[in-house]
């Protein structure tokens, strides 16, 4: 029996059956158009979120306005918006980064399917375990830093003159807050990287040891100079759980140096 109908296009492929230059291009266009639209989306569904959004991310302020105890009829510091349309341009602001985040993983999975076909099975799997440890690791550093700022903002503030009152620009404390936990996070991915590149190879865990009081020292002056609060309180609650991490990076790292030359060592013998 003949089938007759239109036969299914083949999109064009090279020589060796990659996809062509065009191909990619028009692949990446499509994944870009998803993300690009799960984000409008996102942010469409965070405008009517925003109330809670805003009293999220206003609260480690309120909370260290508390922690002031200002004297009766003192000036307490207040949250201030300085122009007409600042309030709608906030509300634009908040909604799009909310909406970033709740379109995370569709426009992450449209990035792994791009990038996914031209990785080994062994790259795709340090792949997934990288993804699976790392965005704990990030969200960890994030929820340091949110419980950390209330006391942060305090120490700053408590730095304000008795005749001054400390008006504070909401559009400047949220580009704090967000440099804040962006800054914790990436933070805690570092003993992470440490331990990828020991995985392959560069890294060795008796450098680690060796150079471990100069690696501490400078987790501290990193957290000093990273932390946008600059106050020793802040910087210590950053730099004491890399320290933490640095230690349990440079275990895994010693077990993969035991592992790999206890596989040599085999590989040898055979």
């Amino acid at each position: 029996m003949v089938r007759i109908g239109r036969r299914k296009e083949r999109r064009p492929k090279d020589e060796e059956g990659r996809m062509t230059l065009r191909e990619h291009i028009i692949e990446l266009r499509n994944r870009l158009v998803v993300s690009v639209a799960a984000i409008v989306v996102g942010t469409i569904a965070a405008w009517f979120i925003y109330d809670q959004a805003f009293h999220f991310l206003t609260s480690p302020f309120v909370e260290s306005v508390r922690q002031l105890n200002p004297q009766p009829g003192e000036k307490r510091p207040e949250l201030t918006l300085g122009g007409v349309g600042d309030a709608l341009t906030f509300q634009i602001k908040v909604s799009a980064l909310i909406g970033l985040i709740l379109a995370g993983p569709i426009w992450l999975y449209q990035l792994w399917a791009f990038i996914a076909p031209g990785l080994h099975r062994s790259e795709k799997k340090w792949t997934f375990l990288f993804a699976g440890i790392a965005a704990p690791l990030f969200a960890g550093g994030m929820a340091v830093a949110y419980w950390t700022l209330p006391k942060g903002i305090a120490i700053l503030i408590s730095f304000t003159p008795e005749s001054v009152q400390n008006l504070v620009d909401v559009q400047h404390y949220l580009d704090f807050v967000i440099r804040t936990m962006l800054v914790f996070g990436v933070a805690f991915l570092i003993p992470l990287v440490v331990v990828l590149l020991n995985m392959v190879g560069l890294v060795p865990a008796t450098a680690l040891s060796k150079f471990r009081p100069y690696i501490i020292l400078v987790i501290f002056v990193f957290a000093a100079v990273a932390t946008p609060s600059g106050d020793p309180f802040t910087m210590c609650l950053l730099a004491i759980p890399m320290c933490l991490l640095f230690f349990i990076a440079e275990v895994i790292c010693r077990i993969n140096d035991k592992r790999r030359s206890r596989k040599t060592e085999e590989m040898l013998a055979d």
